[in-house]
């Protein structure tokens, strides 16, 4: 039988960082019987992708021999992916996972620097003299990633960010399609000051202003009688997006000319953390030697960007670490490595280089004193004592599932943290990793409207997210796990009401396990 397999899936005009010149060349199935003859595109260690009278053909290599001057060597064949953006990624998360994976894989991780600040991970089989793959490695911003990714400079974007609609069109303009995305960790934005600044918490709101260089002295937010200092990180960067994204575009405001952009984290850490009059936004991992601000609002609710908070996105500036990807088909050592980053391993890994891991974690109700407060002081005024009692009997003899689900603003469509917890919550199911009887999915709603209807907006939600969990199972789920529903609508805030990011906050749906 002749064996000389197309995969009709990959044939999207993308030129693969593989160094290969193209040539043409010939592929002649194993009887002999069928040619294909063209200019090689790019080879991943397991299929040819080439240019032919008939278009664009991926090969599979394993039913074919091949002919021409471009043929590459199937035994020296070294598997090559790029990366290109954030920095932080770059520099810190990638390496880690990096060497996570070789050491499961029974591999040895070697990296080498170049002078112009690009760097390359070389994995090594022992009594091998070639690598199996490099790992080329871009750190710059999120911004230059999507840039150099639709320029056919590299084959992954580190992103700080949600791919914007311009960046996502411009992709699709030149051929790779939508682009897919996964969450390989977690972070936060958060506020930072010396240690010695007197101010103990700010609103978003008036984060905002000061941003906006609407507030430029310390007196209107509480402190000294001194000019606020304003220092960001470099623009173009993810962490300076998310603050116009998540702080400025809801304020309908813009930046202030009055800002110190700082191209390295640290130094802005460093340079706030060395001025008590200065202010800045940084990355939660990033915070060593200032003091974070926690986020409140007019009711009084203190939130604070902890490991559970950014997980459950209780924390509002949030801010996942994303790797984007075109569809095309990258070589197999690069499909198992992001597959490894999404494994149990892996989080181990991104936790021990200090950011938030996507590992389920479970909370028992004890635990959440501020927030069973925060019900009874905060809650909706048509929210009876009734209601709270039937809240406090569901939930005790459960526990709190750190994989919370939250929604776009003005939709109903998950946030991106959520779509990725979503994922994450099937395959837990798929594989019993979450050790259950029953999970409940529980809706809350802000307090904006009449209680009643809020109640019934939850307990949507709520059906809403247990609906496109099973709809993301692959294969079964246990049928000794029951899958349940709840609402208790505004009876138990998070924030306060009277800002769009505390409704935002507000508006959640739960999972509660037992």
């Amino acid at each position: 039988m002749t064996f000389f397999r197309v995969a009709a899936a990959t044939l999207i005009s993308v030129t693969l960082a593989s160094n290969v010149t193209a040539q043409d060349i010939t592929l002649t199935s194993q009887d002999g019987k069928v040619e294909v003859t063209g200019n090689l595109l790019g080879f991943d260690g397991e299929f040819y992708r080439v240019d032919t009278q008939f278009g664009e053909l991926t090969v599979d290599g394993s039913g074919v021999t091949c002919e021409g001057p471009a043929c590459p060597s199937l035994t020296d064949y070294v598997a090559e992916i790029r990366f290109s953006g954030s920095s932080v990624m770059a520099e810190k998360v990638l390496p880690a996972l990096i060497v996570g994976f070789a050491q499961r894989e029974g591999l040895s991780a070697t990296p080498h620097r170049s002078d112009t600040g690009e760097f390359t991970y070389e994995l090594h089989q022992t009594g091998r003299d070639a690598p199996l793959g490099r790992f080329f490695f871009n750190p710059g911003n999120t911004g230059g990633g999507f840039a150099d990714l639709i320029a056919s400079e590299t084959d992954v974007v580190m992103a700080l960010r949600e791919i914007r609609p311009s960046e996502q069109e411009d992709a699709q303009s030149t051929g790779l399609g939508n682009l897919s995305s996964r969450v390989v960790a977690l972070d936060a934005l958060v506020p930072i000051v010396a240690r010695d600044n007197p101010v103990r918490q700010i609103s978003p709101a008036d984060l905002a202003r000061v941003l906006s260089g609407d507030i430029t002295n310390w007196s209107d937010l509480g402190g000294p009688d001194a000019p606020v200092s304003l220092h960001l990180p470099e623009s173009g960067s993810g962490l300076a997006q998310g603050v116009e994204d998540k702080l400025l575009v809801p304020a309908n405001t813009t930046l202030a000319d009055e800002v110190v952009r700082h191209t390295r984290s640290s130094d802005l850490v460093r340079t706030v953390a060395d001025d008590p009059f200065a202010i800045g936004i940084a990355s939660q991992a990033e915070t060593d030697g200032a003091r974070t601000l926690p986020l409140t609002g007019g009711c009084g609710h203190a939130l604070v960007a902890t490991r559970q908070s950014i997980k459950t996105e209780d924390y509002p500036l949030t801010s996942p670490m994303f790797l984007y990807l075109p569809a095309i088909r990258l070589p197999r050592i690069a499909r198992q490595f992001l597959a490894y980053t999404q494994s149990p391993e892996a989080q181990m890994a991104i936790r021990k280089a200090g950011f938030v891991d996507q590992s389920p974690e479970t909370m028992r109700i004890g635990l959440q004193g501020d927030r069973l407060a925060n019900a009874v002081v905060s809650g909706g005024a048509e929210v009876g004592l009734e209601e709270l009692q039937r809240m406090i009997e569901t939930l005790r003899p459960q526990s709190r599932l750190s994989l919370s689900f939250r929604f776009e603003a003005g939709s109903s469509r998950p946030d991106a943290q959520s779509r990725s917890n979503i994922r994450q919550l099937a395959h837990a199911l798929e594989t019993g990793a979450i050790d259950a009887r029953k999970l409940t999915f529980v809706g809350f709603s802000d307090g904006d409207g009449a209680a009643s209807s809020n109640a019934r907006i939850a307990l949507l939600r709520a059906k809403t997210v247990r609906n496109a969990v099973l709809s993301a199972v692959e294969t079964a789920i246990p049928e000794s796990i029951e899958l349940a529903v709840d609402a208790f609508g505004e009876a138990m805030p998070m924030a306060c009401d009277d800002t769009d990011w505390g409704r935002k906050v507000n508006r959640r749906v739960e999972v509660w396990v037992q």
